[in-house]
């Protein structure tokens, strides 16, 4: 039932960072072993190599304090902003970014990103330049109009989110209100690029379940045009001989690359 879908006050009590990031994002974690970081990060790789997604500055949003995505992006744009639900992932990301003893290690993600784009750089290398990108690091909620709010920044060039809208809209209807209210940080013209989970209804961080959107292609197919952009790219991947998981019920990932429609003049 939606009553039960886990809300934004249920993430600020219980929700572990550190045990969400063992969980998922070490070498043996899900999201790694899974493959869907090097779904991910193979399409960010292209869509950034492309030459046209590319810019002043680049916004990400989410609710955990994950970097995998920017990893290609920090070639590209000479500014990114990380914004975060969460104070403890905000916290854990401004750790990250001052290398402070305790920080979560993303070492292994790092060195993926490299092999993924033909080791041309070091991963240290790599990991200096990302930090040097990421200039701030701010509160959002996306279920406000102006995400941002108090603040009121210039749009932005490029804006991602990954693994976010799934775990905070309730429904589709909440889905595509959130897809509204982040296009509002975007410049007209500029790029969204989204990565997500198909099919999951929700995850475990510890003992505790949040809940999740169960995602479809027909759905997302629908809903990004219907919220102001052109769709450019729709990937899915579904992993074959899947290991059964008591983590999480998805069956699929999702890479969507979409342009924010210029506004019409007369």
């Amino acid at each position: 039932m939606e009553s039960e879908f886990t809300s934004l006050e249920t993430y600020e009590k219980f929700f572990d960072t550190n045990i969400y990031l063992e969980t998922y994002f070490t070498e043996s974690g899900l999201c790694y072993t899974n493959g869907y970081m090097q779904f991910i990060m193979e399409n960010m790789f292209k869509t950034f190599t492309s030459g046209g997604v590319r810019g002043d500055i680049l916004l990400d949003i989410g609710f955990a304090p994950i970097i995998y995505q920017l990893l290609s992006a920090c070639d590209s744009f000479k500014e990114i902003i990380k914004a975060d639900f969460l104070e403890e992932s905000r916290q854990e990301l401004q750790s990250w970014l001052k290398n402070k003893p305790g920080a979560f290690d993303w070492t292994a993600v790092v060195k993926l990103a490299c092999e993924l784009e033909g080791g041309r750089k070091k991963w240290t290398e790599k990991e200096a330049k990302l930090r040097g990108k990421v200039k701030r690091v701010l509160k959002c909620n996306i279920t406000q109009s102006n995400p941002l709010d108090p603040l009121v920044l210039p749009a932005v060039d490029c804006l991602i989110t990954c693994l976010c809208l799934e775990a905070v809209c309730k429904d589709k209807h909440t889905f595509c209100c959130a897809l509204k209210n982040i296009s509002s940080l975007l410049k007209p013209g500029g790029y969204l690029i989204m990565g997500g989970v198909l099919g999951e209804t929700g995850y475990m961080v510890g003992e505790r379940k949040f809940s999740c959107l169960l995602l479809d292609k027909e759905f997302l197919g629908q809903a990004i045009p219907e919220s102001g952009y052109k769709l450019l790219q729709l990937l899915t991947h579904f992993p074959n001989n899947q290991e059964p998981t008591s983590l999480a019920d998805y069956d699929g990932y999702f890479f969507i690359l979409a342009q924010k429609r210029q506004t019409k003049t007369i």
